[in-house]
Order: structure tokens, then C-alpha cells, then sequence
């Protein structure tokens, strides 16, 4: 069933559904911070000026390191750990009668020089069966980009994309300024939160976006820094996700 082209094509349209949200989130937070907090709600043009400012350096930043995280392409295992047609025929059919012995004799001897370091738990060189090829290190099949991804640490679905060799960086970045505009958002507007709760804001419907993005900035901020200081801490370590999952 997952073959049918119909089938396949909700699947990936399905998949950008939580990037849709995270968009969504995005606009009206733009919406609710420079239309309603700063256009109709602060009254001082220097504190306004000023506010719009530094939002905007934070939002810009933001954006483009979300887009090279959903853009930038998951890093593909090079052409040479791919095994010649003929190898992967004889592979097969080990398998098929399980002469494993056989078969990891056959992978030893195409991947005698590779650079592969990292073995299996039963010690035989990593081989995918679906994308018929030696692994390298580090890297690992993902069911959902249905290929192997170099040094993947994880397929994050709020930017349908695997976290790997190719766009680590711009996810760090990503989680920084999403956690920075965030703080941002939620200091900025704390005072005409509590302003809120005094019942000293003007009238109308800005009062509740106000209210729903001090709420909405602030849990994401922390979600996000508990995020960002676990990825800081992989990285200073040399480690994956999928590496930590694999210790446990």
C-alpha cells in the first residue's frame, strides 16, 4: 500500500504538517508582538522604535536559520560504500539460505578499504540492506528520508528534515535564535502582561493577543533551552542523539 503514488503523496504531504505549524505559530506571534503590542499598545515612539528593532534582528535570524534546516539536504552516503550490482546479488542470496558467514565475508572483503571503523554489536561491518551499502561511521538509515544519512543524529519533523552532517550547524543555530526570540518576546512583553492582570491595557483585542504571547513565548523558550543545552552538550561531548539511544 505505502507503493501506491497516492498513498505516498498524502504521506508527504502529512509530513510538512507540523512545519505548517510552526509557521502558523510564527506569523501570528509577528502579528500579535508588531501589531498589537508595539503599533497599538506601546505609546512611547523611542520605546517602540527601539523594541522593533531588536525584534526584528531576532526574527530575520530566526527565519533564515529555520530555512536552512528545512531546505538544506540530508547528507548522502558517498557512491564508493555503495556495493556493485553483482556483490549485492550474491549478498542477497546468502541471506536468503542465511549463510551469514558467507555474507560477512563478502562485505569484509568490499569494505577492506573503506574508512569504517564502526562495527556492529556482533562485530560485522554495518550493512543496509535497503540502500544495498556499507555504512560509514556514524551514519544510519532513516525510514522516513528512506535512505542512509551521514552522521544522522535524528529526523526532526518540526522541519522534515534528518539533523545530520549537512545541516547540523544551522540547527543549532535554529534552536539559539527560536530560543533567543522567544526570550526576547517574553521579556519584552512582560510588563504589559502584568499590565494585563491590572486591567491597565486598552480595550479591544489586543489585550488577549498580549496575554497568549507572553504564555505561548514563554513555554516555548523553556522547551527550547532545555533543547539547545542537550544539543551544546552532544556536541562538546563528540556524541549523536541516535549514539546516546544506542548507550541506553
Amino acid at each position: 500500500m505505502l507503493n501506491n503514488p497516492i498513498v505516498r503523496a498524502l504521506i508527504t504531504v502529512f509530513k510538512w504538517f507540523p512545519v505548517v505549524f510552526i509557521s502558523a505559530v510564527v506569523i501570528w506571534s509577528y502579528y500579535a508582538y508588531v501589531v498589537q503590542l508595539c503599533v497599538l499598545e506601546i505609546k512611547s515612539e523611542c520605546e517602540k522604535a527601539m523594541y522593533l528593532i531588536f525584534y526584528h534582528f531576532f526574527f530575520v535570524m530566526f527565519a533564515w536559520s529555520y530555512y536552512q534546516c528545512l531546505f538544506t539536504n540530508a547528507a548522502r552516503i558517498p557512491d564508493r560504500f555503495h556495493l556493485p550490482p553483482e556483490q549485492v546479488a550474491q549478498i542477497d542470496s546468502a541471506l536468503s539460505i542465511r549463510n551469514y558467514d558467507s555474507a560477512k565475508t563478502l562485505l569484509e572483503s568490499f569494505g577492506r578499504n573503506l574508512p569504517v571503523y564502526t562495527r556492529g554489536f556482533n562485530g560485522d561491518i554495518r550493512y543496509c540492506e535497503k540502500c544495498k551499502a556499507i555504512k560509514p561511521d556514524r551514519a544510519h538509515h532513516c525510514s522516513v528520508c528512506e535512505r542512509c544519512i551521514v552522521k544522522m543524529d535524528h529526523h526532526c519533523p518540526w522541519i522534515n528534515n534528518c539533523v545530520c552532517f549537512n545541516n547540523y550547524k544551522f540547527f543549532i543555530l535554529f534552536l539559539a535564535y527560536a530560543m533567543l526570540y522567544c526570550l526576547y518576546i517574553s521579556l519584552t512583553d512582560l510588563q504589559y502582561f502584568i499590565k494585563f492582570w491590572k486591567d491597565q491595557l486598552t480595550e479591544g483585542s489586543a489585550k488577549f493577543h498580549i496575554l497568549f504571547l507572553f504564555f505561548i513565548s514563554t513555554m516555548f523558550m523553556i522547551s527550547l533551552c532545555t533543547l539547545f543545552s542537550y544539543h551544546i552538550y552532544l556536541t562538546l561531548t563528540n556524541r549523536t542523539t541516535i549514539g546516546m539511544c544506542s548507550v541506553l
